[in-house]
């Protein structure tokens, strides 16, 4: 049993607001979710993205300004899919680096390995399973100059302190002229953020009951997944995902010895995801100690990769 899982999921269930850690969401079964939420046609993010990487490879690589080999060390790789056409650029231009994936999912790694070591066989591949907190601190000893991804709008998850604490987090383990690309979602119509949020799939709601089936296995609790339903709320610049409770009820964690009480229409908040101004990534990179470098944005202005300077 895991711990640090079990400790945050009895503080986060019975607090006076009830609320799970949105970094639960990746084991193995919820990061194949989340491959399928970004397959979706509504959820903008991944092809804007992939978009970036794709028609502005040469101008980021140009804007780096590493003149020496350098490592790219990617938090939470996935799939690799947005990163590929990055990867492939450097390649194909005879570029000297190193590239470390880093994620919690053994399954993810393998799988990006195999496929890279196929589609890129003269990529050098460094990938590291586990908390990229730990392996950070390992990977910026040295002189060799680094670029630290971390894509996605995983940096809109964060709570705004959260946010600040862990870009300064980074900023502390980077060397001094190594750059960060950082992925952040832009303000926009409200309806095309809520097309990509709330699906009419359910695969999003899928993902967030996913944590309920983690703690039944892990856990051995007792949620019963039919008393349960997913709530998605917007809110100006952010959105907010949660789990409602249909009824009063009571579950058991078995393996912590402990029963939680829920109310009907109880929440529980899972995650947020907030959508930013150009002005506010400038401020929150000075205010985390960086120098913010460029923006390289999508043709719709809907997301940005913006890199950032130690």
């Amino acid at each position: 049993m895991n711990k640090t899982f079990a400790k945050d999921v009895v503080d986060g269930l019975t607090a006076k607001d009830k609320y799970l850690s949105s970094k639960y969401f990746y084991d193995t079964n919820g990061s194949r979710i989340f491959q399928e939420i970004m397959n979706m046609p509504d959820y903008y993010l991944t092809d804007s993205e992939f978009e970036i990487l794709s028609l502005q490879a040469k101008q980021i690589v140009e804007a780096l300004a590493f003149n020496e080999p350098f490592n790219i060390i990617e938090l939470g790789a996935g799939d690799g899919f947005k990163t590929f056409k990055l990867l492939e650029y450097l390649v194909k231009e005879g570029v000297n680096f190193n590239y470390v994936p880093i994620d919690i999912s053994q399954e993810a790694i393998d799988i990006l390995s195999e496929k890279l070591h196929e589609r890129l066989p003269k990529l050098s591949i460094k990938p590291q399973v586990g908390d990229y907190f730990e392996i950070l601190n390992k990977k910026f000893q040295g002189n060799t100059s680094n670029l630290l991804l971390f894509l996605g709008s995983n940096i809109g998850n964060y709570l705004k302190d959260d946010a600040i604490a862990l870009l300064k987090l980074f900023h502390k383990v980077m060397n001094t002229g190594d750059k960060l690309l950082i992925g952040m979602d832009l303000k926009k119509n409200p309806i095309t953020i809520k097309n990509a949020y709330d699906d009419k799939e359910g695969i999003t709601k899928r993902f967030n009951m996913n944590l309920l089936i983690r703690m039944n296995r892990e856990l051995e609790a007792d949620f019963k997944l039919d008393d349960f339903d997913f709530y998605y709320n917007p809110e100006t610049g952010r959105v907010k995902s949660y789990i409602v409770s249909l009824k009063k009820q009571t579950v058991l964690l078995k393996n912590l010895n402990k029963t939680i009480q829920f109310n009907q229409n109880e929440l529980i908040w899972t995650e947020l995801s907030k959508k930013y101004s150009l002005s506010e990534i400038d401020k929150l990179a000075a205010v985390s100690g960086f120098q913010s470098k460029q923006h390289f944005l999508d043709c719709k202005h809907y997301f940005t990769d913006s890199l950032w300077e130690k």
